[in-house]
């Protein structure tokens, strides 16, 4: 859905966004192709297909560690949302990258087997014990088997089916793939490579991502720390002129779901930060139209009173809100959801 939620198929900025995508990921294959071939001796260079199926897995993994920086990084700037918004996109394209990487793996190294090219890279090597014998292609299938549940999972019919916690629990395997991908490159590199160029490229994005995630959720705890108040049941937001127009600041009550405070001029509102869609978070969204409107995928709420706008029947908690001296605050307890909240108002400066 996009605003005023007019059905989504295609649009100019998604066209844009896709082709820069595409053009991204063949700059990264040529470049990789042309850096590996301008800096081999000529008698150790490999054939065309192996530099293609390194490429292409290079090229994956620098995908899913993209797809799994965009979270954290959008907590941190808004600058990153327009990401967010179409990250569905980019993990459709890692998936499919993905799949080129190992077909042709399978074809190249297998392909000539008496046994189907599958079973054969299972069984080829049984030596699961050793740490320098280790069949590593075995973790990136199972990294594939689970990007591939993801993709096809990744259509809003397969959400209304699951239902959104469902879903949103299997797209968290992401992370399961992620540690998957870290472990084939890292043991397939021990046995195969002199250097150490794949090993430290791989360890180093792994580690920055990691770093970039305990950063981001330790700035939002700290936040939700702030917010805990005595003031039965009122949580301390901040300073209203520190909450970017038409944008929102999360917060964490002692219990239930997390509250996200929006701002539209002087008017501060508040609703559940968890979209009845996907479970996506509104508070990382915008005001758009008047209204809240989801990051992921468009659906949006009147702040008013948490309504999605008719046709529609979707409806969120609002929060009462209050402002002391120019700071916002948030009462933890929800209003039922559709119901009517009036905003508070910032003073103006005199």
């Amino acid at each position: 859905m996009a605003a005023g939620y007019r059905i989504v198929t295609w649009t100019p900025y998604k066209a844009l966004y896709d082709g820069a995508l595409a053009l991204g990921c063949t700059a990264f294959v040529g470049a990789f192709i042309g850096v590996a071939l301008a800096t081999t001796p000529e008698g150790q260079r490999l054939s065309e297909v192996q530099l293609l199926i390194r490429a292409s897995g290079a090229c994956a993994f620098a995908l899913l560690t993209l797809i799994l920086a965009i979270g954290p990084l959008a907590r941190l700037s808004p600058r990153f949302l327009p990401l967010l918004y179409n990250r569905r996109h980019l993990g459709v394209t890692c998936f499919l990258i993905a799949s080129v990487h190992g077909g042709l793996t399978l074809l190249w190294y297998h392909g000539f087997s008496d046994l189907n090219p599958l079973i054969s890279l299972l069984v080829s090597n049984p030596r699961y014990g050793s740490i320098q014998g280790f069949p590593f292609e075995s973790l990136g299938l199972a990294a594939w088997f689970v990007l591939f549940a993801m993709a096809a999972t990744s259509h809003d019919f397969w959400n209304a089916v699951l239902g959104p916690a469902v879903w949103k629990a299997l797209h968290m395997a992401v992370y399961v793939a992620y540690a998957l991908i870290v472990g084939h490159v890292m043991l397939g590199a021990v046995q195969g490579e002199k250097g150490l160029v794949y090993s430290l490229a791989v360890g180093a994005g792994a580690a920055a991502l990691a770093a970039l995630h305990i950063f981001a959720g330790g700035r939002e705890a700290r936040r939700d720390a702030d917010a805990a108040t005595p003031d039965a049941g009122w949580l301390r937001v901040g300073p209203g002129a520190d909450i970017p127009d038409a944008c929102a600041r999360i917060v964490t009550p002692p219990q239930g779901e997390k509250i996200a405070v929006f701002r539209d001029g002087d008017a501060i509102f508040a609703v559940s930060n968890v979209c009845r869609h996907q479970g996506g978070p509104l508070g990382e969204g915008r005001l758009v139209d008047g209204c809240v409107t989801c990051p992921w995928h468009g659906f949006q709420y009147r702040p008013q009173d948490g309504r999605a706008p008719a046709p529609y029947t979707e409806k969120i908690a609002t929060y009462r809100t209050r402002v002391e001296d120019g700071i916002v605050f948030v009462h933890e307890t929800p209003m039922a959801p559709g119901a009517e909240t009036p905003p508070s108002t910032l003073a103006r400066p005199a």
